[in-house]
């Protein structure tokens, strides 16, 4: 399985309440941003199966951007494992129910996605991939059993993004 991995754009200072804070949008400086990464995505030939994302809205904005410019937007689900205090266990159950040879894009938020990235880089030992606002990660996903791992294949800051795009 090919497993992309999106953390969401800039989306301004965080709010106090959590209510408040799953409406946050993203800001114009980090929609013009996704929108580069979203273009480089394209010219790097992704294609997504399916497309999950947070039910956060600067996640959702995020994903709808992406799903847009690589002509995905049927395939976007919001999965409430991709909240920023989802399990990721439950991640891995609804990864592994999909064919093998299936394409993903998840997006979310960190610190959760770095913590994945290591977790299914290490096999599960304590690491993290620093994931910046708007990079992308594409992993090989070998196994999720015993315990998910999968071999980084590259990481794509955002000022990469605009050299590709």
């Amino acid at each position: 399985m090919e497993l992309v991995i999106l953390r969401h754009g800039e989306a301004g200072k965080r709010l106090e309440a959590s209510n408040q804070d799953a409406e946050r949008q993203l800001t114009v400086a980090g929609k013009e941003e996704v929108v580069d990464v979203a273009r480089a995505m394209k010219e790097l030939g992704l294609k997504f199966d399916v497309i999950g994302s947070s039910p956060l809205k600067r996640a959702r904005q995020t994903a709808e951007i992406a799903a847009k410019a690589v002509g995905s937007k049927k395939a976007l689900e919001v999965w409430e494992e991709l909240k920023p205090e989802g399990s990721r266990r439950e991640l891995y159950n609804r990864l592994s129910r999909m064919r093998r040879d299936s394409s993903v894009l998840i997006v979310g938020h960190d610190p959760y996605l770095s913590t994945l990235l290591g977790d299914l880089i290490t096999g599960g030992r304590e690491a993290s991939v620093a994931l910046k606002k708007s990079g992308f990660a594409k992993l090989e996903i070998l196994t999720f059993s015993p315990v998910p791992k999968a071999e980084l294949r590259w990481l794509v800051t955002p000022r990469l993004s605009r050299m590709i795009s």
